[in-house]
């Protein structure tokens, strides 16, 4: 029986070439105003999910997102 994709996780996480689960960084949306340049260049590329994140992402992409 085929696995579902959770389709939250799809729109949310990326697979990189070498395997890694990767998603955006918060507080992009609002009140950037008190946010420095930099602060918010360190937040311009997403983060590498935690290992322990790594099975739940791998149980919500089943076939690669």
């Amino acid at each position: 029986m085929k696995l579902k994709t959770h389709t939250g996780a799809k729109k949310r996480v990326k697979i990189t070439g070498t395997g890694k689960y990767v998603f955006a960084k918060t507080a992009k949306r609002h009140l950037l105003s008190d946010k420095s340049k930099r602060a918010k260049g360190r937040d311009r590329y997403g983060r590498v999910a935690d290992g322990t994140n790594i099975q739940e992402c791998r149980v919500s992409l089943p076939y690669g997102g």
